[in-house]
């Protein structure tokens, strides 16, 4: 199997941590975790990826092993957390690359993609929503009313969000057999969440949450004009980013290739084999292999 390193950066002054497998002079995938997570989602499909790709995870600042300066030391927000994986492919010499993104890390990696569209070569998503039509309402409303309002009735509903109660709920719901989830994942997560002073750092993102739906109007005009191969691969019992939001990307994206699979939110828990099967399978026959996928670095 494919050995994975585990690596840090520093980029703009923080410290950012990222693991990263196969050959220097492979076509280049960058893994965008999402929401309560870390690359650590990402550590058994990495030495599968990295196969055939050279494959980097980074964990986005306030999230997994990277740097988590308090809310009042760094302003928190998507456009941020986008300008610090930039600077963190800059650095590794990344000029062109495939992005998989899931939860948070699509926002971030739709961004990427309107900042410098040449550079992207495909698109993976799982559960990385870019349609209004992919909210589930029953779990979107809490964080609606704290971004319309900050208010202590407000805050203590999202804040619900941080506990370990919620965080396994995102793991085991929708999943048909639950002991194929292992409870590391939600401890995991939350021992990272539990740290004092995340939880301003989360509150943050929540509320900056808002600028990313205007955006879209952008994403799909570029989805359709680039031409971007694109392959949506979500859990049908995904009840924060529906099905509807995998189904919605036919309506812009070329060729887009979309599979509801047997899961949840985090589908690579449960269904981790059949993900990595559809990702080679897209990646073999639709990443445009005839460009560079950045200089190599020294170890």
């Amino acid at each position: 199997m494919t050995p994975v390193h585990h690596r840090y950066a520093n980029v703009d002054g923080r410290q950012l941590f990222y693991r990263e497998a196969g050959p220097r002079d492979a076509p280049v995938l960058v893994l965008l975790h999402g929401f309560p997570t870390s690359s650590f989602m990402f550590r058994n499909l990495i030495p599968v990826l990295g196969e055939s790709y050279r494959v980097i995870a980074p964990d986005h600042l306030g999230f997994g092993l990277s740097d988590a300066p308090s809310a009042e030391e760094f302003e928190y927000s998507f456009d941020a957390l986008a300008d610090l994986t930039a600077g963190l492919l800059a650095q590794l010499g990344v000029e062109r690359y495939a992005l998989y993104v899931q939860d948070y890390g699509a926002p971030i990696g739709w961004r990427l993609a309107l900042r410098a569209p040449q550079a992207i070569t495909g698109i993976i998503t799982q559960s990385g929503n870019a349609y209004d039509v992919g909210f589930v309402e029953s779990f979107w409303r809490t964080v609606w009313s704290y971004q319309r309002e900050q208010t202590p009735e407000t805050e203590a509903a999202i804040r619900q969000a941080l506990t370990l109660e919620v965080t396994r709920w995102q793991y085991l719901t929708g999943v048909a057999d639950e002991t194929l989830v292992s409870p590391d994942t939600w401890h995991h997560d939350y021992n990272l969440l539990a740290r004092p002073g995340n939880d301003q750092i989360q509150l943050a993102l929540f509320r900056d949450y808002s600028t990313n739906a205007p955006m879209y109007p952008d994403l799909h005009q570029y989805l359709r004009s680039s031409g971007v191969p694109v392959l949506a691969v979500w859990g049908r019992g995904d009840e924060i980013f529906g099905p509807a939001g995998a189904e919605a990307f036919a309506q812009d994206a070329v060729d887009a290739e979309i599979h509801l699979l047997s899961g949840g939110h985090f589908l690579l828990e449960s269904a981790g084999p059949e993900v990595a099967a559809l990702v080679q399978d897209f990646l073999g026959r639709r990443l445009c292999l005839s460009t560079s996928a950045g200089s190599e670095r020294p170890s």
